[in-house]
């Protein structure tokens, strides 16, 4: 029994081997194990055309399990991404392509096909957080690039198309039925008659064809009949690739400023036990915060939620000497602190103003626990729901410059306020454009840069429920925000700090710079109107309800 084993072992061997010497025999290519990528279209002409694989050629790690856990979390639900991370042992104990189907239909089955745009608006993140400095820079060296994969086409194109420029992509399709996704994928020979069908298609009028390079992982065999075309092959292995660089942001082809979805960690196998295994605690003690937000005063519940790990760090400038002195645990804010807001009270009957950058719908209870008191919120599209149950004032704005301009006006002859200029959230290090309504009331505003820091859920969706934001920040294990109070500005006409505004949008820009200087932020001309356009294929509006 024990020798039939051994034979058993040694005939597989053998046929590895020689569908190893198959291809390489047969195909006649010049293929290169290269420790280094620097070489590849280098020297080469301009009708050279790349072919690559995204698994094996372009991504550090040749695991497909993350992006489809992102599928089953997104598209479909928690139990849809549990029942995935049980049959992750088999997927490793089968093949690679059994464990792909296996996938996809976890992932895919019964999600509506129309408005599926979680390619382009949630995965490409995590594929750019993914991608090999070496291998893109082999990428840039080509005029024309094809790229293939083993997953399906709808998961890549929108990453590919939008944030490399690749100009060709195949990938399987996903079998539909009734406006649904069935789960059921083509096999693997459709996309090597695609890329060939592709190979042909690039013929010149004198019928030659443009040289071909190969670019593709070492371990994997099924998509090799691909490179059957090629001039040359490189091949990188999976001890290579660990090698590679992660590809710096500033290196984006595009930069990336808005994306959706929930899950703020990558979902490896290894991360999405962690995520279901906290996922029973976080949900009590995310409504434990959001009780001590609600009924206890801010020099009760400050102290109280670092304990209960929401940590949070609040610095306040001194116009003075340009110092900051730090309060760790964000205690009530007076006014003989080193910041001073008011030099003289006479002149400035009205309240503050707060203009800060937009993070969450939190943004403004921060501000309110710093300086020991509660704040009117102006807010443009936020859900009925959270309005009731916020602990401060909320002002719905509707954009209308007069009406919006009397109506906080009024309001800062009873008190502060704060205003998030840029009307929506943004996760990235970026600011938007600043609406100028602020700068209109001819006041003296008080800058608040925010910064937070999330591990695993994000407290802000584009296409989400939006009630649920709040909640899903505060289920974070540790969520953590900085608050910094920057200098005061005085919009206006011929300021104290010795500049000529020629109009609100001066003033407008003048404050976004701060912040983001503050920060560390790049100022960009962005809207809301363009984030939920891409993100949503809408405006953004939440209607407020109509009253009887």
């Amino acid at each position: 029994m024990n020798s039939k084993a051994f034979y058993r072992s040694i005939l597989f061997f053998y046929r590895l081997v020689l569908r190893r010497l198959k291809f390489i025999h047969t195909t006649n290519l010049k293929l290169q194990k290269c420790p280094s990528l620097a070489s590849i279209g280098t020297g080469t002409g301009t009708d050279q055309h790349l072919v690559f694989e995204l698994e094996g050629g372009l991504l550090r790690s040749r695991s497909t399990f993350p992006y489809f856990m992102l599928v089953a979390l997104e598209a479909g639900s928690f139990l849809r991404g549990l029942l995935l991370l049980i049959f992750y042992p088999f997927i490793c104990i089968f093949s690679h392509e059994m464990g792909l189907s296996i996938m996809t239909m976890i992932a895919f089955c019964g999600v509506r096909v129309d408005g599926f745009r979680l390619g382009r608006v949630v995965l490409s993140k995590h594929f750019l957080e993914d991608v090999g400095l070496e291998a893109f820079e082999v990428l840039e060296r080509f005029k024309t690039r094809v790229c293939f994969t083993g997953m399906p086409r709808v998961m890549v194109e929108g990453f590919l198309r939008e944030y490399l420029g690749v100009e060709k992509v195949v990938g399987r399709e996903i079998r539909v039925f009734g406006g649904y996704f069935t789960g059921f994928m083509e096999g693997e020979a459709k996309v090597v008659a695609s890329v060939k069908m592709e190979f042909e298609s690039t013929a010149k009028d004198d019928g030659s064809k443009p040289g071909m390079v190969g670019l593709g992982g070492l371990e994997v065999y099924s998509f090799h009949e691909i490179f059957s075309n090629c001039k040359e092959v490189y091949l990188a292995s999976e001890t290579e690739k660990m090698k590679w660089q992660t590809l710096p942001r500033s290196r984006y082809t595009k930069p990336l400023i808005f994306h959706d979805g929930r899950i703020a960690l990558r979902p490896t196998p290894l991360n999405s036990l962690s995520l279901f295994l906290w996922l029973p605690l976080s949900v009590p003690l995310a409504i434990t915060r959001a009780l001590i937000f609600l009924l206890l005063p801010y020099k009760f519940s400050v102290p109280l939620l670092a304990f209960l790990g929401m940590p949070s760090r609040t610095n306040y400038y001194s116009k003075m000497n340009g110092s900051a002195h730090t309060d760790i645990n964000m205690m009530n804010r007076r006014e003989q602190t080193g910041y001073e807001l008011v030099k003289n009270k006479n002149q400035r009957p009205k309240g503050h103003i707060y203009v800060c950058n937009h993070r969450t719908l939190l943004d403004p209870l921060y501000i309110s626990g710093a300086i020991g008191r509660h704040i009117t919120a102006t807010t443009y599209s936020i859900s009925r729901l959270s309005e009731i149950l916020s602990p401060i004032r909320t002002i719905r704005l509707t954009r209308n410059k007069e009406v919006d301009g009397r109506k906080m006006d009024t309001l800062l002859a009873k008190g502060d306020i704060v205003v998030c200029p840029e009307g929506t959230t943004c996760r990235e290090p970026y600011l938007l454009r600043f609406s100028p309504l602020f700068a209109e009331l001819n006041g003296v505003v008080i800058p608040v840069a925010l910064s937070t820091d999330v591990e695993m859920f994000y407290g802000t969706t584009a296409s989400g429920k939006k009630f649920l934001d709040p909640l899903c920040f505060l289920m974070n294990p540790r969520p953590r925000y900085k608050v910094d109070f920057l200098d005061e500005v005085d919009t206006r006409i011929g300021n104290s700090l010795g500049i000529k505004w020629n109009n609100n949008y001066d003033v407008a820009n003048y404050v976004q710079n701060k912040i983001g200087k503050a920060l560390g932020f790049e100022c960009t001309t962005l809207t809301r109107r363009d984030k939920y356009m891409m993100l949503a294929d809408n405006e953004g509006i939440v209607q407020a309800a109509s009253k009887r």
